[in-house]
């Protein structure tokens, strides 16, 4: 099937798959994603947007519930 069988599309059909093979990899990859909110100017530190598991991170508090794994 191809984007012609739908109006829109969700989802990126070619993503960019990074392997998550080292715990620097890992980190970094966690950091990104983690500032985006700050970079976006919707919060001053990471741990302060909302939706973000940063908060887990840096405090052990997980507002969602489900997070129940940390890389040591």
């Amino acid at each position: 099937m191809g984007a012609k069988d739908r109006e829109y599309q969700f989802w990126e059909r070619n993503p960019l798959n990074i392997d998550l093979w080292t715990k620097e990899v890992f980190m970094q990859k966690m950091e990104y994603i983690h500032n985006n909110p700050v970079a976006a100017g919707l919060c001053h530190y990471p741990e302060g947007y909302t939706y973000s598991s940063a908060k887990y991170y840096v405090t052990g508090e997980d507002g969602f519930g489900i997070i129940t794994h940390w890389m040591d």
